[in-house]
């Protein structure tokens, strides 16, 4: 793992803030912001990394001795994260943005589109957490094409300050293969992201059958 100091500065965390938004940290990320900076033997990023590990997932309670045992914390560190815990929990609303985990997630968002007569290509804009910003119909085709350039799908995510991006798109045909366009506008797709610095985390295919996600089949 880089030392802090070893990133480029508009890889490091409040430069991220200032330039994308909050949204597009990383859980780990969020805490080196927070902590600011490491001790004379450990670097932030070492001890942001071990917090990361064990906040685990939503539902974890962690309590204040735990991020004590952490090295590289003492008591002012340790109440940092206490506080911004509290705070979230706080302001956190049940209707909250949805998570994504794994590709059966999209469908509650993408649901309505697969029995569509035409083709429609979306786009879902992702926090640094993973949770759904904004999700856009980016294009709308024909019985069985549908043309889509980059800039249209990126245009969205860069207003949203995303992280990453999930593509979806559906198949009135009722095929779930994806076909050499499909392919080849994906691999555009992860070119751009990657410039942009917006992952493309997946290129989902949608029929009235079910789904096809391209990542799965190794193709993102």
């Amino acid at each position: 793992m880089k030392k802090m100091m070893d990133l480029p500065a508009h890889d490091r965390p409040r430069e991220k803030i200032a330039k994308k938004g909050v949204q597009a940290l990383t859980d780990t990320e969020l805490i080196e912001a927070i902590i600011g900076r490491g001790v004379p033997n450990r670097d932030v990023r070492a001890i942001a990394h071990d917090i990361a590990l064990l906040l685990g997932g939503p539902d974890r309670q962690i309590r204040y001795k735990d991020l004590l045992e952490i090295g590289g914390m003492g008591p002012t560190r340790a109440a940092q994260i206490m506080a911004s815990l509290e705070l979230g929990r706080r302001r956190y609303e049940p209707a909250g943005a949805v998570k994504i985990q794994k590709p059966e997630d999209i469908l509650q968002i993408v649901n309505s589109y697969r029995e569509k007569p035409q083709e429609h290509f979306i786009c879902i804009s992702l926090s640094g957490a993973g949770e759904v910003i904004q999700s856009r119909v980016v294009t709308i085709g024909t019985l069985n094409h549908s043309l889509v350039h980059p800039r249209e799908v990126f245009a969205g995510a860069i207003t949203d300050r995303a992280a990453s991006v999930i593509c979806v798109h559906n198949h009135p045909s009722g095929s779930l293969e994806a076909s050499p366009q499909d392919v080849a506008i994906t691999r555009q797709l992860q070119e751009a992201g990657a410039i942009l610095g917006i992952q493309l985390l997946d290129h989902i295919i949608i029929t009235r059958a079910g789904f096809s996600s391209l990542k799965e089949k190794g193709l993102v």
